[in-house]
């Protein structure tokens, strides 16, 4: 049985669930992790790592991987699940390309993860600072792969193609959970639009991977993860990440249930069976979590399927 917890301060008969062990991690502490975080302050960049509680930051940052946040670190969007700040926006910092760039090159990466907050006041929604980013990033380091993950452009005409257009290599926007919870979970943003926004990428410009992830734990069904990976495919959606849902504050969405490692593994053979190049389908799974070497197995999927096409 799964052992509860008392939450103190949140009224009688209110419990959540205590981690079990496949879920605990530990903050791992090195030298490059700190020189990660100087740099990102050196350069007055903001990192998803932090702002979002990333359970695997120093496993990350010690292998030198961080995945900026654009845009600033105040978003306008208020998500049950998400631990980044909500207000009023910072002012778009028209240096950030090029210090995202600067980092880039210092810290060597062959592979870097480019994502922002919701900034539903801009017009485009921060589409042409994305696009201003991937630029600096292909002028000042070349043989670096890059993939964005955006937030949905809801009401931004010509948002998420001018972001397809400029040819990152990897396209991901992140469903995060089954539509019955979008209310609850995610309110301010639309299924529909979300699914639609990745088959849109893809038509524009069929050589990006897509990829979108989704979180296990908040209340979902087996059935609806199901639905999900049909309506993913259908979009023509190449790479799913599936991990298990921490709740950052007792203020954020609860815990429902911590998914076994079984079960996860049980959705990973669905996503296959489904047609996706790649899933990953962890407790501790993130969207941006070895990002670099599912990026190398997405292309080897990609030409894999190429020569062989009737295992797709």
């Amino acid at each position: 049985m799964t052992e509860l917890l008392q939450i103190e301060g949140r009224g009688p008969g209110r419990t959540r669930l205590a981690k079990p062990p496949w879920i605990r991690v530990r903050l791992k502490r090195s030298q490059a992790v700190e020189e990660t975080r100087a740099l990102m302050r050196r350069l007055s960049l903001n990192t998803v790592c932090e702002e979002a509680a990333c359970p695997n930051l120093g496993e990350c940052w010690a292998d030198k991987h961080a995945t900026v946040m654009i845009l600033g670190s105040v978003c306008t969007r208020a998500c049950a699940f998400c631990n980044v700040a909500t207000g009023m926006p910072d002012a778009v910092d028209p240096r950030e390309p090029e210090h995202l760039a600067e980092a880039v090159g210092q810290l060597g990466l062959k592979h870097v993860v480019v994502t922002s907050v919701d900034r539903d006041d801009l017009p485009d929604g921060g589409a042409a600072h994305f696009v201003a980013c991937i630029e600096a990033i292909r002028r000042h380091a070349s043989g670096t792969t890059i993939e964005v993950l955006t937030p949905d452009f809801r009401r931004k005409p010509g948002a998420i193609e001018a972001v397809a257009d400029a040819l990152p290599d990897v396209y991901n926007h992140n469903l995060e959970t089954v539509p019955r919870l979008y209310r609850r979970i995610r309110p301010g943003a639309d299924y529909a639009h979300s699914v639609s926004l990745l088959a849109r990428a893809k038509a524009r410009q069929p050589q990006l991977f897509t990829k979108s992830g989704i979180m296990v734990g908040l209340g979902e069904e087996r059935a609806e993860v199901l639905a999900l990976m049909d309506d993913l495919r259908g979009a023509d959606v190449d790479f799913l990440t599936i991990g298990q849902y921490l709740q950052p504050t007792p203020r954020h969405a609860r815990v429902e249930r911590y998914v076994t490692p079984d079960e996860f593994e049980a959705y990973a053979q669905a996503a296959r069976e489904r047609g996706f190049l790649l899933v990953s389908s962890t407790p501790l799974t993130r969207s941006s979590y070895h990002a670099a070497a599912d990026f190398r197995r997405l292309q080897a999927a990609r030409r894999a399927r190429a020569d062989h096409p009737a295992r797709g």
